[in-house]
């Protein structure tokens, strides 16, 4: 990876930010394409001197996205949305950059796609993203495609927005408890962006699928959450009728605010069997206890300081 220039789109973004870092690291030159640059402030003092660029542009435009990949060595793709126009993003937008990556001459390209992604998906997400792998592979046949389960860590939508919930409700509820997850540490996913990226030999016309050593239930989810800060909760199902009516009003907190994110937890997000993940790009697969206590300690009671009273008495 030494010297090459990568462009990122989406670099300023959760996993963006970690995946310039790794790039960074190796000693990359790190152009990270953003719609908003202001997103991209946080990771220009992660490189030395000269080492990241930063470049406005929309994927939704061919001739900014064409000006973003000019002279790249490897194009990475992590623009994802989870409301909205699924299909100006997650489609037109990934042509966008894998027909400008293929026109740059690029060696290599990684789109980050979603595990979920189907054409008879019942979610318009599912459907846009398999949409957007097809029409990847006809601009640029030699893509690695990667399909990470939910992405957890610090700064996550995910872990967070559940330990939030749990500290503040004494009764929670559940929407799809049985709908089963396999939640991968922000970093692995990063370290498999790049790995791929570095050996296109090796993984380019390939799709792995990622996820990390634990599948659980959206409801077991919750109770591990729940232990992890402390707090004693009682945990209650909503059932199918409800929850679909709670989808379209979105009067729960914490429930999700569109039907199409309901339609998503009708299906398991979990790594098909026997398909390709982590470990072939070279990646051990993080647990969740061996990272989150760093910052699930904000939704215990006492913060940073829980336990200290009772361990001094």
């Amino acid at each position: 990876m030494k010297d090459n220039l990568v462009t990122v789109f989406g670099g300023g973004g959760f996993l963006g930010r970690h995946v310039v870092q790794e790039l960074l690291s190796r000693g990359a030159r790190v152009r990270v394409a953003q719609r908003d640059l202001a997103t991209t402030l946080r990771v220009k003092p992660l490189g030395g001197l000269g080492q990241t660029q930063m470049i406005a542009a929309d994927i939704g435009k061919p001739d900014s996205v064409a000006r973003a990949v000019a002279g790249s060595d490897i194009v990475i793709n992590l623009v994802g949305i989870l409301t909205g126009d699924f299909d100006a993003v997650h489609h037109r937008g990934a042509a966008n950059v894998a027909q400008a990556a293929a026109d740059a001459g690029a060696g290599a390209l990684v789109h980050v796609s979603a595990i979920g992604a189907d054409a008879q998906s019942p979610s318009a997400y599912g459907r846009s993203k398999a949409a957007g792998e097809s029409a990847v592979r006809a601009a640029f046949p030699t893509a690695t495609i990667l399909r990470p389960s939910i992405v957890f860590g610090r700064e996550d939508q995910f872990i967070n927005c559940f330990a939030d919930l749990i500290r503040t409700l004494p009764i929670v509820p559940v929407i799809g408890a049985d709908t089963k997850f396999q939640p991968v540490y922000v970093a692995d996913v990063a370290s498999a962006i790049v790995n791929a990226a570095a050996d296109p030999a090796a993984h380019g016309a390939r799709t792995y699928e990622l996820g990390g050593p634990q599948r659980l239930s959206m409801l077991e989810l919750n109770r591990w959450i729940a232990q992890g800060i402390d707090r004693e909760r009682s945990f209650l199902p909503v059932p199918a009728p409800l929850a679909s009516m709670i989808a379209a009003f979105g009067f729960l907190p914490g429930a999700p605010i569109t039907r199409d994110q309901y339609a998503m937890l009708q299906t398991d997000n979990v790594v098909s069997p026997n398909a390709p993940g982590l470990a072939e790009l070279g990646v051990a697969a993080t647990p969740m206890a061996a990272v989150a206590d760093a910052w699930l300690v904000q939704y215990r009671k006492n913060g940073r300081f829980a336990g200290r009273t009772k361990a001094q008495g």
